[in-house]
């Protein structure tokens, strides 16, 4: 029989990817191979991935919020163009799209940032929606056409632009941007309520990233080393966000907030949806030689 972990493990396994935690300490912590833990993350994120991709559709949203939150895989960006470098290794930026009610998680998208990307990202979204929403966006200029591509004039969009001051000289800031000194809000689309022109959300949902997936640190050895293992993390990430993880101010799962479901499901039924992927396998005969 193939052998595999028992549940009370696969989900100490699991939990601890969504919480923070290296490949490498859990490997330590659970008392099993690399490999091991590794193998369980391409499962699940393969599971999660196509369960969000059939489920996370026809959603009655009003308002969405949409941004870019920045990751790298194998190397930075300025090391990516040596000769041995694999071809996936630089900048990578997952897209995301966040319900501002219901704090779902609508969609997501993970490549370069340009507008090839963007049209990707807003088509898969108007496919997801199923009413006239308020959108609003950071001041990145692919979205414009992104979105009227995606949805024409059925849509009430406006760019929320953050205004930043000179930096001081002399003052270290190596890994803070300039100090944010106002906003201007500018329709594009439609009449949007101004007063609800807001990325908040969004960019809140991009600290929590950053606190749940340790390849999303900064500063670390801990950054994605394939590009394929970094969507497995954010497919997991995003299910059990969505559907495992009660939302503090909303008291229940962004899911059951949605109207997607009626119940908060835990890490245990995340683990039934890698098994109803992966059937056991049946026992095999007894082995035998190809006789000459």
């Amino acid at each position: 029989m193939a052998n595999v972990l028992p549940l009370e493990k696969r989900v100490m396994i699991l939990n601890m990817l969504v919480e923070g935690s290296s490949m490498r300490s859990i490997s330590r912590v659970a008392g099993c191979s690399i490999n091991t833990v590794t193998k369980l993350l391409v499962d699940a994120g393969e599971a999660c991935l196509d369960f969000h991709d059939e489920n996370v559709r026809g959603l009655k949203s009003e308002r969405v919020e949409c941004d870019e939150i920045w990751s790298f895989c194998y190397a930075k960006q300025k090391q990516a163009d040596a000769a041995d470098m694999p071809d996936f290794a630089g900048d990578v930026w997952t897209w995301t799209s966040i319900d501002a009610d219901s704090k779902l998680i609508c969609n997501w998208f993970v490549g370069g940032r340009d507008a090839e990307f963007a049209n990707h990202f807003m088509q898969d979204l108007a496919s997801r929606l199923d009413n006239r929403v308020q959108m609003t966006t950071d001041g990145h200029k692919v979205y414009l056409n992104a979105i009227d591509q995606a949805f024409g004039n059925e849509i009430d969009y406006a760019q929320l632009v953050k205004l930043y001051g000179n930096q001081p000289q002399g003052k270290t800031t190596r890994y803070s941007p300039a100090e944010c000194t106002g906003i201007k809000k500018k329709v594009q689309t439609g009449t949007p309520d101004k007063s609800k022109i807001s990325t908040s959300y969004v960019e809140r949902q991009n600290l929590t990233m950053r606190m749940s997936m340790r390849r999303f640190t900064r500063l670390t050895n801990a950054f994605s080393k394939k590009f394929d293992n970094h969507c497995h993390a954010l497919a997991l990430y995003f299910v059990f966000y969505n559907f495992c993880r009660k939302h503090k101010t909303l008291g229940t799962t962004p899911a059951v907030a949605a109207g997607l479901t009626d119940e908060k499901h835990d890490m245990a039924w995340i683990v039934g949806l890698i098994d109803a992927a992966n059937p056991t396998p049946k026992k095999r005969g007894s082995y035998k030689k190809k006789a000459g």
